[in-house]
């Protein structure tokens, strides 16, 4: 049988691709600190779940060890996080990452799937966003994935390796908890849910690509199996929608009467931004659904039943 090792396999995106593997017939290894993953979000899956953290090279080597195939999510995420610590950013996302890489040659595995993200563009020039888009990140955050991608390239280039480096856009979906720094659709959903106003930072015309997580699944999953050459593919829905209509949509789902609350523009926040997916669609397969209000329902339904659980 065909074994998967998942890092961060207890996280947000992971645990929603540990599900999809399973579906498939494929055996699951997870690797997870358990800093930011949950283990409910593993409940009733059939895997070996290894707690330890990817800095620990020889506790990784371990978990590689007799793996066909590595989808490496574990990182520290987030662009304000990042600013406030990028010590522990460079540490778990380059160190890390790294350390991956290494355990994967040793073990001579030769399917990697590398989990990058938007961040690495920094300012956008041209929309939508092509995988060739000027790469000048404005964060440590985006610093850490570029070079995580680099590091993940140059190992294909050296040793036997196939690698894919999936560039993320705004992913949501089941298993996303709310994180004062994470992404704007949990934060909107825990305020709704404690009846507080919206904030919506400068005017809510910005635009953003939102992404279902199981389209983000689906997307590695078809990046191990599907994929005959390394290379790096934009994952978003292939539209944006404005902040506005966002706001909107999730109170007409949700129901809820709460208010709209104006602040001033961040610094160094992007206007727009949307995915040029035709890459991903053309060499993957990969083909997204884009009705976010009948993905928002279902995470609106999530959230809710979540509240209950405590594990």
């Amino acid at each position: 049988m065909t074994i998967a090792l998942v890092t961060g396999g207890a996280g947000f995106i992971g645990s929603n691709l540990v599900s999809l593997l399973l579906k498939n017939k494929i055996e699951v290894r997870v690797i997870d600190n358990l800093s930011t993953g949950y283990r409910k979000n593993l409940i009733g899956l059939s895997i070996q779940f290894i707690e330890g953290d990817i800095r620990n090279y020889q506790l990784v080597e371990e978990a590689v060890s007799g793996v066909d195939m590595i989808f490496h999510f574990a990182a520290s995420v987030g662009r304000q996080k990042s600013l406030l610590n990028p010590q522990a950013d460079a540490e778990i996302n380059v160190i890390g990452t790294v350390n991956v890489l290494e355990a994967a040659r040793v073990n001579k595995v030769k399917r990697i799937v590398y989990s990058s993200s938007a961040a690495i563009f920094g300012e956008l020039l041209t929309m939508p966003i092509a995988e060739n888009h000027p790469q000048f990140p404005d964060s440590p955050y985006g610093v850490s994935k570029l070079g995580g991608e680099k590091q993940a390239l140059c190992f294909a280039g050296l040793y036997d390796m196939t690698v894919v480096c999936l560039r993320y856009f705004n992913v949501y979906g089941v298993n996303q908890r709310f994180d004062a720094y994470g992404n704007v659709i949990p934060i909107f959903v825990h305020r709704i849910y404690q009846e507080e106003p919206i904030t919506i930072y400068g005017d809510g015309e910005q635009t953003r690509d939102f992404v279902n997580v199981k389209d983000v699944a689906v997307a590695n999953f078809l990046s191990a199996t599907v994929a005959t050459k390394t290379g790096v593919y934009n994952i978003g829905s292939g539209i944006n929608i404005t902040i506005n209509f966002l706001a909107d949509l999730m109170k007409k789902v949700s129901g809820s009467k709460v208010g709209i609350v104006y602040d001033p523009e961040r610094p160094a926040d992007v206007r727009h931004c949307r995915a040029d997916i035709s890459k991903a669609n053309q060499e993957l397969g990969f083909s997204p659904d884009p009705d976010i209000e009948t993905g928002l329902e279902e995470y609106l339904s999530w959230f809710r039943d979540d509240q209950s659980i405590s594990v």
